[in-house]
Formats: C-alpha cells, structure tokens, sequence
C-alpha cells in the first residue's frame, strides 16, 4: 500500500496527505506572508502541552515560514519563562530549526484580562494586519471574549479559532455561531477538533473514494455494521475540572467520534475544497439520529471502580481528586445511530470511548455482510460464512482486513485470513495539521458552524436520558473492557 505524499487536496494510492505548509490559498495570505498567532490562554495546559508542539512539529517542515506568537492569560509569566515554554514545546519535536528559532525570537507573553476592552484592544496593535485570534478557553469564558470583541474595530482578514467543545448544548452553539458571525465572515472561522487533522482519519477520504475495491460496496447493501471506537488505557489524569463535567459523551462522542463518522459515511465531494467537502460532511450529520429513534435504547454508560489499567494502580473515578460522585460522570459511553439515507439506512452505527480500560483500542471496525449464497461443503470450522471485517487504525493508522479463505485448516475447509498494512504517517502533529489550514484560511479542517450544532442536536436526547436516571450507571474495573454484560453483547456481535 505504498503511496507518494502529496500536497493538500490531492489523493495518491488511496492515501491523502493535508501537509503542505503554509501554502497559498486564494485571496488568503502566501506562504511568505508572516501571520500573528494570537493563543488566549497560553499559560493553560493545553497551550504547551498540544497546540505548542503542534506548531512545532509544522515549523519543522521544510517549507515553512515563521510564525509570530503573543501568548496572553491571567497569570503573569516573565518574558524568559514564556519563551521556556515555547522552546521547550518546539524541542519536544526534535531540534529547533531555524524557523522555529525566528518564531522564538518574536514570541511574547501579554497578561491581562481578557474579557477587558483595552487589553483586547492592545493585542490586537502589537499583532498588526490579519491577525489569528486562537481560543483555548472554555466556552463560557470564549464567550465572554467574543461578546467584548464587538466593541472593537476587527484588522480586515483577522481569523477566529475556538478549541471544543464549541458551547455546551445545541442553543449555546447557535447563540455562540450568531456572535461570532457578527465579527467575521464564516469561512474566517475555525472550530478546532484537532481529530481531523490525523493522518489516520484523513487516510478515510482516500481509502474511500481512490479505491475501487472499496467504494461500490461501502453501502448497506454490503454492510452489517460499523464501530468506531476510542477506548484508552488512561484514568482521569488529573483533568477533573473538565472532565467530570463533560464525560465520555461529550469528551470524545459529541465532537471526534461523529467527525469521524462524518467522513466514513458522506457521499464523495465533488472537488477537495473546504465548501464541497464539508457540505457533504453537513448532509451526512444532518441525516444521522440515534438508532431506532430511542435515546434509552440507543445509549448506555458506566464508570470505573478501582484496578490494574496498563500496570498502573487506578483508584475508583468517584474516588480521584477533584470528582463530584453525585454528578454520575460516566467514564465509558456508546451511542448507537444510523443514518437515514439510501447509502446507510438500517446499519447500526456504533460510537464508543472510555478511560481507563485493559486494552488501547482505537479504531474504526465495518463488518461486511455474509454471501447470500455459497457452494455446499464451504462452511467449515472458524465462521467459514462470516463476511469480512475491515479495521482502521486511528492512532496509529494501521489497516487490517480479514477474509474468508481456502485451506486454512485443511485443502477444503474455509476460515479467515488477514491482509494488514501501515498507512503513511505525516511528521506534522494534527494539532500542525489544523494550525496549518488556520494559518493559510482555509477551514477544510474546521468545523463548520451548523455542524457544531447539529453534532449537538445529535446527542442530546442521550443527555437527557441520561441526567434524568432513565439509563442505569453502571460500573466496571478498571484494567476490564468494560462491563461485563457489554463484552458479552459485543463477543456474540463479532
């Protein structure tokens, strides 16, 4: 499965690669044109522990230019320890080039409050023209920004970057998308879910449409079922400020899982630019529900009680530092849809991620559907009838797809074999790959703003559910895979 790498918007052997840095795009800033990355938030942990060496690891390419930062926070960071935080998310890349090494030279650190007119408005001189606004906030505090803003006269060109979760609900999304749209047009707008800069997850688009082995049958016609999955081996990790008001549900379903499922199921664009590509990635969400229409069949959740994950002691999620029981986070979430569409309708869509299992499961399972008919004497020993199974890696991106054979276990009996491969890896971190397109306007990797909101509407009546002890809490160790009546569904599913 060899395949040349080629630049943004192209599909070579079934694979796509976005990495091209900082390359121009129409009536958008050149790949010589120095922008101004403006970090709200930059003392946070996701600052230096993501979008830093993510831009990092884009600064690192051979055809990229410069990239001035000014962080700005509350807490105030001498110039010395704001340029240390920077060198050292660069260098956790490998060595600093020389690229990377100007961007240092410029970098500096702005503390205030960012809900305040004039330290807004003293940003926005020291960036200059077309400024990159980036929100690494949650989102009541983003909002806060966004309505201050309005007092300001935006630089012509200036970009908005907010992180997920893009609101808290569907209303706050919509509420959200209308500030905003007073400030900028929305092309000018990137709603940053760094699962769609992934190497793995771009890989969907030309796995699907550059291959004739796989697009004639990539409908219902032909598929029994679909999981994507995102199970980790890790516990809270000290995160409880978010996480246990978010959950797995809207941690990984309501925002990555259903991008992912966006791509995996949208009908094939008619060119791979921003407005045809994520226009179809709208259709295909607007036609996603959950299964059967039922929110209390459709969902389940549990957390986990102590254990062994990874050989790490894990205390209970009820007991970590930070959690409050009575809110009954759940540490582990499936959501079943489907899409109602003549390509997909009828197949059950499984969505699912949880922390602290037994295995670091990651990836995309579609379960082909049995022949209707095969020659008598085939059906031998290990499901000689079962149809084939193909697995896509999403971290990282391995393909694995097994088919019925002969002579597996004797000249006449059928059992399964596996053909596996690596797909090609970018250098770029996806935090790289999003900043990429945000650097040069243009949102192919941003989410538009229905689509934040219709992922919203998606999962809501599972929220509801949920809030209301209509769907049971249950619970598993942690180190298992999960509750033990949920393995038992999925080994009689496979």
């Amino acid at each position: 499965m060899a395949s040349r790498v080629q630049p943004h918007g192209t599909v070579s052997g079934g694979i796509i690669s976005t990495h091209a840095a900082l390359l121009p795009v129409d009536g958008r800033p050149a790949a010589t044109d120095q922008r101004t990355l403006v970090i709200f938030g930059a003392s946070g942990d996701l600052s230096s522990r993501l979008l830093l060496p993510g831009l990092g690891s884009l600064l690192a390419g051979p055809r990229a230019t410069s990239v001035r930062i000014i962080g700005t926070g509350r807490s105030p960071l001498a110039p010395d320890e704001w340029t240390g935080r920077v060198r050292s998310a660069f260098a956790s890349r490998g060595e600093i080039g020389p690229v990377a090494a100007e961007t240092l030279a410029t970098t500096e650190y702005v503390a205030g409050d960012p809900t305040d007119v004039a330290h807004l408005r003293t940003l926005l001189d020291l960036a200059g023209p077309a400024p990159v606004l980036y929100f690494s906030l949650p989102p009541a505090v983003t909002t806060a920004i966004v309505q201050t803003l309005q007092q300001l006269d935006l630089p012509e060109g200036t970009e908005l970057a907010f992180e997920k979760p893009f609101g808290t609900d569907s209303a706050s999304a919509a509420a959200l998308n209308k500030l905003v749209g007073s400030l900028v047009p929305e092309e000018n707008v990137h709603r940053v879910d760094h699962f769609l800069g992934r190497t793995a997850v771009l890989n969907l688009i030309g796995l699907r449409f550059a291959n004739r082995l796989f697009e004639p049958v990539w409908n219902a016609e032909h598929i029994e079922s679909v999981e994507i999955v995102y199970d980790e081996t890790l516990g809270l990790e000290g995160r409880a400020q978010y996480y246990d008001n978010a959950g797995a549900l809207v941690d990984m379903i309501q925002s990555h899982l259903l991008l992912v499922l966006a791509l995996l199921v949208m009908d094939a664009p008619a060119t791979m630019d921003a407005v045809e590509v994520r226009s179809e990635m709208a259709r295909a969400l607007r036609s996603t529900h959950l299964y059967h229409g039922s929110a209390l069949e459709a969902g389940r959740r549990a957390r986990y009680t102590a254990g062994i994950a990874a050989d790490r002691v894990v205390p209970a999620y009820a007991d970590e530092a930070g959690v409050d029981p009575s809110r009954e986070t759940e540490t582990l979430a499936e959501v079943t849809v489907e899409v109602d569409t003549n390509r997909w309708a009828g197949v059950p869509i499984t969505l699912r991620s949880g922390k602290a299992l037994g295995v670091a499961r990651k990836e995309i399972v579609i379960r082909f559907k049995p022949l209707r008919h095969l020659p008598s004497g085939l059906r031998g020993a290990g499901g000689a009838s079962d149809g084939e199974t193909l697995r896509i890696g999403l971290n990282p991106g391995e393909l694995s797809l097994s088919v019925p054979a002969l002579g597996v276990d004797g000249p006449y009996t059928m059992g399964q074999v596996f053909l596996d491969a690596t797909l090609p890896s970018s250098p770029v971190l996806p935090y790289g790959e999003v900043l990429n397109g945000i650097l040069r306007g243009d949102p192919l990797l941003s989410v538009r703003g229905d689509v934040a909101e219709r992922c919203w509407e998606i999962v809501e009546p599972v929220v509801a559910a949920w809030q209301a002890g209509e769907v049971p809490l249950e619970e598993y160790e942690a180190g298992s895979d999960g509750p033990a009546d949920w393995r038992a569904g999925r080994q009689s599913a496979a």
